[in-house]
């Protein structure tokens, strides 16, 4: 039988989270499935970064957009680097978000594979504005330019310094937590 330690509760068989988290404690290094058990109870809000280079343009759906800065004007984000926007946005340079609004979860799972589709922008309303396209019916807009890149993992994070920013919509944003799009 093991020995007892003041304070943790032995029960039978500890489960796989009790000893994770006892492990945890312990300096062990948590798995990325722990990780992702954990922030999936945690919102985020939905955005589509809309990329386009020479009259190609792709559009993803990003949960990691956050403010950095406001001096200067800062925002970063996360794209898995297998995502077909990823190089596109690196040659480019340039990217345009559009904070989704409640009630367009069709339009972030539309942008959510990845990998775009052959019919992308078909059926899908964009504001008529030079650059990266933006999605009509967002509570917001930012444009910006990539001013650096950080290997993370899967992913590159990139910071970006933000050109522009207008309000849309006045409505409730759309947030993803638990797997499912709510509103906030």
């Amino acid at each position: 039988m093991p020995e007892r330690s003041p304070g943790i509760l032995w029960v039978g068989v500890a489960s796989e989270r009790l000893r994770s988290r006892l492990a945890s404690r312990l300096g062990a290094v948590v798995s990325g499935e722990e990780l992702r058990e954990l922030m999936r109870r945690f919102p985020a809000g939905v955005a589509i970064v809309g990329v386009d280079l020479d009259g190609e343009r792709l559009g993803l759906t990003i949960g990691t957009l956050i403010p950095l800065s406001l001096e200067p004007p800062l925002v970063g984000f996360a794209v898995r680097r297998e995502a077909a926007l990823h190089e596109l946005l690196r040659r480019s340079g340039s990217f345009g978000f559009s904070l989704l609004a409640a009630g367009q979860e069709a339009v972030a799972q539309h942008f959510a594979r990845g990998v775009p589709p052959i019919a992308l922008w078909e059926g899908i309303d964009v504001r008529d504005v030079d650059g990266p396209p933006l999605l009509e019916g967002a509570i917001g807009w930012l444009t910006g330019r990539v001013s650096a890149e950080v290997p993370a993992g899967e992913d590159t994070f990139f910071v970006g310094e933000v050109l522009s920013v207008e309000e849309g919509l006045r409505s409730r944003p759309l947030v993803y937590v638990d797997r499912r799009y709510v509103t906030a």
